[in-house]
């Protein structure tokens, strides 16, 4: 009988040649346990997904208990739903006034997707505006938004009329017109390496934006849910935008998704044509129990009032030779090392060492900081330890 490391080589697709191929039995807090009894603490949450932790209790009971009344029921949109009417009604007792209507999808990629939809049909324009080295998903509509070509160029044509402009480069901001239906933004950029905005960058952006009538998307796919010590990035630096779009942790470890907005740039949807977007699992009840809950938790608990104390605590404790730069902000950063190659070893020794890590698609030559938020002072001197201890083995 094949082995299941065996089976997932045969059987399951792989999107590179070398997986982590880790054989994970069960996972708890910030620890995932491999089939050995193995210990490894999750350094990048899932990237970004495990942010209350991993088998949160209350995210489980309210999997549990949704499971058990209804699953799915019918196309997204057609039957009320109360794990999904109860999280829309919390998140947006959360936002600023105008972001008030929330459409369920299944994934970030899908957010993103419906964002830039409903940007072209509510303005009419066809123009969209993008950031280079920004990551928006894989789907088609999604990657049209990618500039670096080496990831693209194998699916082209991709969407056209997209225009990309420099992270930070407040002079390029002219370039948006009266033709743009959107900007969509990362407002810290993730896998560039957690690139801050500067000067002002996003107000500069947002008044921009209100001058030639093109509407402002944030992707807060890796940001939101406190990753940046405020709920979402956009509250931190004091910019709304008119749709935002969300994923990875909202769902406290299910999938789910969504795109946010005001009603009445939403209600575009209803009519020419009406089911202007459609999904069959988007908001599904359990992942939107388990949605609610997860956002309960960050609220109720007091955690992202701690991540600023957490990140500042880490920034205070991890110097080491070989580290050149640390970038980043919350509990969100990335680790520059002398090379790629550096990089890539330090990451094989850590995970020996019981420590997940990895890079980033646009610069590898980092590695990054994202644990679950609830990762305690004591954890977080365990991780610089294990840091510490794998640098001073490196030549």
């Amino acid at each position: 009988m094949l082995t299941h490391r065996q089976l997932f080589y045969k059987h399951i697709g792989q999107t590179s040649g070398t997986p982590y191929a880790l054989e994970i039995e069960r996972a708890q807090g910030i620890y995932l346990y491999d089939t050995s009894g193995k210990k490894y603490i999750d350094l990048i949450a899932g990237v970004s997904v495990s942010n209350v932790g991993h088998l949160h209790p209350e995210v489980v009971k309210a999997v549990q208990k949704q499971a058990e009344t209804y699953m799915h029921l019918m196309v997204y949109g057609e039957y009320i739903q109360s794990p999904q009417v109860e999280f829309a009604k919390l998140l947006s007792e959360q936002l600023p006034e105008n972001l008030n209507s929330v459409y369920f999808v299944n994934s970030g990629s899908e957010a993103n997707e419906g964002a830039i939809k409903l940007a072209k049909r509510y303005t009419g324009r066809s123009e969209i505006v993008a950031f280079k080295n920004a990551y928006h998903g894989s789907t088609h509509g999604a990657m049209s938004l990618m500039s670096d070509t080496y990831f693209t160029q194998a699916f082209r044509p991709l969407l056209p009329g997209i225009r990309f402009l420099e992270f930070n480069n407040s002079d390029e901001l002219s370039q948006i017109s009266e033709k743009t239906a959107c900007v969509v933004i990362e407002p810290v950029q993730g896998e560039g390496g957690v690139i801050l905005p500067e000067n002002n960058f996003l107000k500069k952006l947002r008044k921009r934006c209100d001058e030639t009538g093109a509407l402002l998307i944030f992707d807060e796919i890796q940001t939101g849910f406190g990753r940046t010590g405020a709920l979402f990035a956009f509250m931190k630096y004091n910019v709304v935008p008119d749709i935002f779009t969300i994923a990875k942790a909202m769902g406290g470890g299910m999938p789910i998704g969504a795109f946010v907005s005001d009603k009445k740039i939403m209600d575009s949807f209803t009519n020419n044509p009406v089911l202007g977007h459609i999904t069959t699992f988007g908001g599904h009840p359990v992942s939107a129990a388990a949605a609610l809950a997860s956002l309960r938790v960050l609220l109720s608990q007091d955690i992202i009032h701690e991540v600023n104390k957490k990140g500042e605590y880490l920034l205070s404790k991890l110097h080491h030779p070989k580290i050149k730069s640390i970038r980043g902000t919350g509990l969100f950063y990335s680790i520059e090392l002398e090379s790629a190659q550096a990089v890539q070893e330090f990451i094989h020794l850590a995970l020996q060492e019981g420590l997940i890590t990895d890079w980033f698609i646009f610069l590898d030559n980092r590695f990054r900081i994202a644990p679950p938020l609830i990762i305690s002072y004591e954890e977080l001197d365990l991780v610089v330890e294990i840091i510490k201890r794998v640098l001073n083995t490196m030549e």
